[in-house]
């Protein structure tokens, strides 16, 4: 590891850290002081409401941990994924892959320490339009997994195609 790749990647465990922190502090606070859990419904905007949810399964419901040992099952896969994308982040040499990597990272680090602790993952935001749902109700932890799947793809599909040059052949990227 040479300086600049070590700098990066400890950037990437700093994005990880940081949003694995925000989503805890804002389940706290939906969960805590706006006891969202017992009012189970807080109407912000038009499109955007505070909705409580506990959610036992994985993406989309998929999963759900109907036992305990369904529930230390999910721990555990979800911890070999985390485990999986952490070791791709140290191998890393591009930023932008390491960002997209850190926001996987840092929102299942969030989302593992819920169904460690409570059994299930908080989650609270509502987006709508109207009644047309566009998305189940999420949490940051959630968002930043989808953000970061989307750029590690548009990276890989995008960029790829600007590295070969007309001879078929590859050029290094440059970040």
């Amino acid at each position: 590891m040479s300086g600049p790749f070590t700098r990066i990647r400890l950037i990437g465990l700093g994005i990880a850290a940081l949003i694995a922190a925000i989503d805890q502090i804002v389940k706290w606070y939906v969960v805590g002081p706006l006891n969202l859990r017992s009012v189970q419904k807080i109407d912000l905007l038009p499109f955007f409401d505070l909705t409580y949810t506990e959610n036992r399964g994985i993406s989309l419901g998929m999963l759900q941990a109907t036992n305990m040992e369904m529930r230390w099952l999910l721990v555990g896969l979800t911890a070999v994924i985390a485990l999986i994308v952490l070791v791709w982040l140290m191998r890393e040499r591009k930023l932008g892959d390491i960002v997209g990597l850190a926001l996987i990272l840092g929102g299942a680090i969030g989302n593992i320490r819920d169904r460690y602790v409570l059994g299930y993952v908080i989650d609270y935001a509502d987006l709508h339009i109207g009644s047309f749902r566009p998305f189940l109700v999420f949490n940051i932890a959630d968002a930043a997994i989808t953000i970061g799947v989307v750029i590690i793809l548009a990276r890989s599909l995008f960029l790829r195609e600007k590295d070969e040059n007309s001879d078929g052949n590859t050029v290094p990227a440059e970040n």
